[in-house]
């Protein structure tokens, strides 16, 4: 996994307000479209770029939000969902104008937690005036408001401000383990090669734990669940943390020593990006679920589906059988959009997150959040109705038996 990743930047803005420049400007390259035909740019564009000065970035490129007709509309949807993934907004405005789209932009970064910079660009055609911009500056407050043109960019002003705006958190990641596990530790992974693990690797929550097992100079012991057994009586090492896959719960907590502490690598994740507080409230609500009710589980990646997936299959067949209640499961994919309304579901089950930021995973679970729909987490809810739960979470709580009290 590494320590480092790369922060998710949108710009947004009308059509033809020179949203693609600024985009070419930033990165010193053709890398958007520029036309002088307005809506050029239709769907977001989402690339990786390095800019000069501050490192690699992911930059959302997205359609006017002044875009017209049904379609336009669908556009300008598109354009913004995507305000809840992103680190950093840089709205750009230009001809000292600025309406109820641009107060929607903004009322939608504030929701959703997002810094936010104001560009005023086409400065060479239309400079914008002093009376203007501190308006701007007093009654919505952004991070920063900045003058630009496509001849005399202000690039490094731009950049420093970036610098200054985006959130650390965007480009750095705290330790998967670090507060788990101290200096030469000997942690425990095991680890399944199923139908789901790519052909020829590792999954991507495997990998990410090793990696970061490294960054704490401890060692790290990669096993399939078929050898723990073997490898525990012949070598007589005992680990100071073992990790599993939690479809495998039953069989690791049947094999690990109950005095060594033992998670998933699902709840990790939970516990690393998730909103690990909502998930300790949440799971004891798998035992309030009744006949007909709806399930929502949110994978936030698109993988090979095969016949015993761990979202489509095994966790609602586990929760069916340890309710005794004939639910309903819906699955959503990706980022994709959530059909139905929130409050249609009694529970809302997030995988680990892996692909995503934190503030994506956290933004997804934000509308059940709001109507006070209980979620969870695959490795948790997996523990729970396995009867394995408390072990499970315990490595994250200060002490198990005062913490656990809150939520059980």
């Amino acid at each position: 996994m590494g320590r480092e990743r790369k922060p998710h930047i949108g710009i947004y803005g009308r059509r033809n307000y020179g949203k693609s420049t600024l985009i070419n400007k930033l990165t010193g390259q053709e890398t958007a479209i520029v036309s002088d035909t307005p809506g050029t740019t239709t769907d977001p564009v989402k690339k990786s770029y390095e800019i000069t000065g501050f490192g690699p970035v992911i930059l959302i490129d997205t359609a006017g939000i002044d875009d017209i007709g049904e379609l336009g509309d669908k556009r300008i949807n598109k354009t913004l969902e995507t305000i809840k993934h992103v680190d950093l907004a840089i709205l750009v405005i230009a001809e000292n104008v600025f309406g109820k789209e641009e107060e929607e932009l903004i009322g939608m970064f504030k929701k959703y937690d997002t810094p936010f910079l104001i560009i005023h660009n086409k400065e060479d055609i239309t400079p914008a005036s002093e009376e203007f911009l501190e308006s701007i500056k007093t009654k919505y407050k952004p991070e920063s408001v900045i003058r630009f043109d496509k001849n005399n960019g202000n690039v490094d002003i731009l950049v420093k401000e970036i610098k200054q705006a985006i959130p650390e958190s965007a480009y750095t990641n705290p330790s998967l383990l670090g507060d788990l596990i101290s200096y030469g530790d000997i942690v425990l992974l095991i680890t399944p090669i199923d139908i789901e693990a790519p052909e020829g690797r590792m999954i991507l929550p495997q990998v990410q734990t090793i990696r970061d097992v490294l960054d704490n100079d401890a060692v790290c012991i990669v096993l399939k669940e078929r050898e723990v057994d073997a490898f525990l009586k012949k070598t007589g090492i005992k680990p100071a943390l073992a990790v599993t896959d939690s479809q495998i719960f039953l069989k690791a907590d049947a094999s690990i020593p109950k005095d060594i502490p033992l998670t998933s690598f699902s709840i990790l994740l939970a516990h690393f990006k998730g909103d690990f507080e909502s998930y300790l409230k949440g799971t004891p609500k798998i035992d309030m679920l009744k006949d007909g009710d709806r399930v929502l589980l949110l994978e936030s990646c698109t993988h090979h589906v095969s016949c015993d997936d761990i979202g489509r299959v095994k966790i609602p067949r586990w929760l069916s059988n340890y309710t005794g209640k004939k639910l309903e499961f819906d699955v959503v994919a990706g980022l994709d959009k959530i059909d139905r309304d929130i409050t249609d579901y009694s529970l809302v089950i997030q995988c680990g997150g892996c692909m995503i930021t934190r503030k994506q995973l956290i933004n997804r679970l934000k509308p059940a959040k709001e109507k006070q729909v209980p979620v969870t987490n695959y490795g948790m809810a997996i523990a729970y109705v396995h009867g394995i739960y408390n072990r499970a979470v315990a490595p994250f709580l200060k002490t198990e038996d005062e913490d656990m009290t809150l939520y059980l």
